[in-house]
């Protein structure tokens, strides 16, 4: 798998106008400014920086950022590893749609998919408005996608993707995510849709962190 593609876990979605209000996270602290600090930032790594993405595939913005990050991560693969994190809020109306999709997210990185459907699969949400949440109807995608079923089964049954999609919720609070997507930079600096006036400016705050 491409080493710019790793991930963690973690729940969120949020707020205004870049993402739809019945799934807002009213108690996590929104701070101001284009680039704002977490409490408790995650450890970075020792040669390269490390930005992080949260995203969820139900989330449109999520979905226009996926190609200018994927450029930007690519433009700085020599100094920036890039982790992705599959929202899941934990209680929520949605919380059992996003366990779904981070189920399926985790199933392509284990087969190391990640790079060739990431797209693919924010494109099947949104355009044709596939229902990815159970395993009938992730492996019934799967097979659209060119996916060897067996296969495709033995990693999403997995422990290591059923021990990821768990995790989820304690990630939430330990970053303080309040909007998607949202991607941090070495675990303490954290860029936005609102803070940059869209999702169009993300890619050039992140070069402004990342130097």
């Amino acid at each position: 798998m491409n080493p710019l593609l790793r991930t963690a876990v973690l729940a969120a979605v949020a707020s205004g106008l870049l993402v739809t209000p019945a799934v807002a996270a009213p108690e996590v602290p929104h701070e101001g400014g284009l680039v704002g600090r977490i409490d408790n930032p995650g450890p970075g790594r020792a040669v390269k920086q490390e930005a992080v993405e949260f995203f969820w595939y139900d989330c449109g913005h999520s979905q226009q950022l996926e190609v200018p990050l994927e450029r930007w991560a690519e433009k700085h693969r020599s100094d920036v590893t890039l982790r992705r994190v599959p929202a899941v809020w934990a209680g929520s109306r949605e919380e059992q749609t996003q366990r779904g999709h981070a189920r399926l997210y985790y199933t392509l990185e284990q087969l190391g998919e990640v790079d060739r459907l990431q797209l693919a699969v924010f494109r099947a949400v949104h355009e044709r408005e596939t229902d990815v949440t159970t395993e009938e109807t992730a492996l019934a995608w799967a097979r659209t996608a060119g996916l060897d079923p067996a296969g495709f089964l033995t990693a999403y049954r997995s422990e290591e993707v059923q021990r990821a999609t768990d995790a989820a919720a304690g990630l939430l609070t330990r970053y303080q995510v309040d909007e998607l997507p949202t991607v941090l930079v070495q675990g303490g600096q954290r860029v936005q849709p609102s803070r940059d006036g869209g999702v169009e400016g993300m890619p050039d705050a992140l070069d402004r962190l990342v130097g």
